[in-house]
């Protein structure tokens, strides 16, 4: 754990992290984090990746992938999980 974070609930970092997709350009409808843990300092999302009906990644894929990348950057540097 890194200790220049913030403390931060799971509820309050998944609710911070989908007002940051709702509001970035690259947003899909229905892009969510539904979950998130911990690894080694880093925040690791989760959510729907949106495959096709053989279980294949489609486009929209890539750009969730993307975005959990990004959340992962952006928030791992401000806040650390506490429950």
């Amino acid at each position: 754990m890194r200790t220049n974070t913030s403390p931060i609930t799971r509820q309050r970092l998944l609710s911070e992290a989908n007002n940051i997709i709702r509001q970035h350009e690259d947003y899909l409808h229905g892009m969510e984090a539904t979950e998130v843990e911990q690894k080694s300092g880093v925040l690791v999302f989760r959510g729907e990746f949106f495959l096709d009906k053989d279980g294949l990644p489609t486009a929209k894929t890539t750009a969730v992938f993307n975005m959990f990348k990004h959340l992962a950057h952006l928030l791992s540097d401000k806040y650390h999980l506490v429950d």
